[in-house]
């Protein structure tokens, strides 16, 4: 969706708020991949429905303002159109490409997330998270509270309706599987990893404010790129480099990256 170098700031490893624009129905429109991940997506959702997908009944009117933005932007139709709002929830899911969450801003002024459909996790689990503020949320990312939380609060709490907000967050993987689910128990990353196993994860992530609900649209596109590539792009390359060196270790360890950093510089200096 961008160009590899623009993954990675010319910079020290850092939290950081940048957000592009862009067109919501072409975030969350198809793509040539869209059979094969329509495939992997209904697979989950039909042996695992309430793994990946969840609803609570605060989230029931922010979800049918979504289900009506999906049918304006994409063409949504479930099958069954007399549904219940859950099955719809998972109909939704099963239509469209990207994962879905849904946020709301309550009284209390917590941000908090009250549904959804996450079929292709970066190892964590919507029952963790389900029903709790954007704090809890962000709790197990060493740092960023106290580093950017008050400005994601602020930046969330102050959507306007109107175009899209996007972003783009990167790890690395051992792994090639799109659901990363922690249940699934996937390889991680170690001291003699090869530049064959390792794949830069990318999440594309989309922001949408709800005008008649007061909720927001979160929403995710998972694209692997082997580190290889990475490695043929100079720009990419030095910069994954300069993150990876100047990275916390609290946070490599987060990210399954501090086993095999070393490793990981190695094999980009080759």
């Amino acid at each position: 969706m961008i160009p590899l170098a623009e993954l990675f700031p010319d910079e020290d490893y850092r939290f950081n708020l940048r957000f592009g624009k862009g067109e919501p129905a072409s975030f969350f429109g198809a793509t040539g991949h869209r059979a094969e991940l329509l495939a992997q997506r209904r697979h989950w959702l039909r042996t695992q429905p309430d793994t990946y997908a969840t609803l609570l009944p605060q989230g029931i009117g922010l979800f049918e303002e979504v289900a009506g933005l999906a049918r304006e932007w994409n063409g949504f139709a479930p099958e069954n159109p007399d549904g219940s709002p859950w099955e719809e929830c998972v109909a939704l899911g099963e239509f469209w490409e990207a994962d879905y969450l849904l946020l709301k801003c309550d009284a209390d002024d917590e941000i908090r997330l009250y549904g959804g459909c996450l079929c292709f996790p970066s190892s964590w689990q919507l029952r963790d998270k389900i029903g709790k503020p954007i704090e809890f949320i962000h709790e197990t990312v060493p740092g960023l509270n106290a580093a950017i939380g008050p400005a994601i609060h602020k930046f969330l709490a102050g959507l306007k309706p109107g175009a899209a907000s996007l972003r783009h967050n990167w790890g690395l993987s051992r792994s090639a599987e799109l659901n990363q689910h922690p249940d699934r128990h996937l390889p991680r990353l170690d001291p003699y990893v090869d530049v064959g196993e390792v794949w830069l994860r990318v999440e594309h992530q989309v922001l949408v404010a709800l005008p008649l609900s007061g909720g927001i649209l979160f929403g995710i596109r998972i694209e692997n790129h082997p580190l290889a590539e990475v490695k043929a792009d100079a720009v990419a390359s030095v910069r994954l480099r300069r993150a990876l060196e100047t990275m916390p270790e609290a946070m490599a360890v987060y990210k399954g990256i501090a086993p095999a950093r070393r490793r990981l510089l190695e094999l980009l200096h080759k």
